[in-house]
């Protein structure tokens, strides 16, 4: 009695831990793959489109922080010359 509950409390060896880690792994990819046929991919169009819409945003908030970055540093400047 006292044998089977140390079998299980004892830690396996090196050579089940290295399998299982690789085994892990193969099934992470595996539901990777079926998560992956799942997905509703866009169409060339549709990314296009988003594409532009990010590129724009980009420009778009660029300006606005390089407006606030100028005018900030001109009212730092005001400040130090008073």
């Amino acid at each position: 009695m006292a044998n089977a509950a140390e079998n299980r409390n004892a830690k396996p060896g090196f050579g089940t831990r290295f399998v299982n880690f690789f085994k892990g792994i193969g099934k992470s990819f595996k539901n990777m793959y079926h998560e992956l046929k799942k997905v509703t991919w866009p169409t060339k169009k549709e990314l296009l489109n988003y594409s532009v819409v990010v590129f724009v945003f980009m420009v778009v908030m660029g300006v606005i922080i390089g407006v606030i970055d100028i005018a900030s540093g001109a009212l730092v400047d005001l400040i130090v010359k008073l």
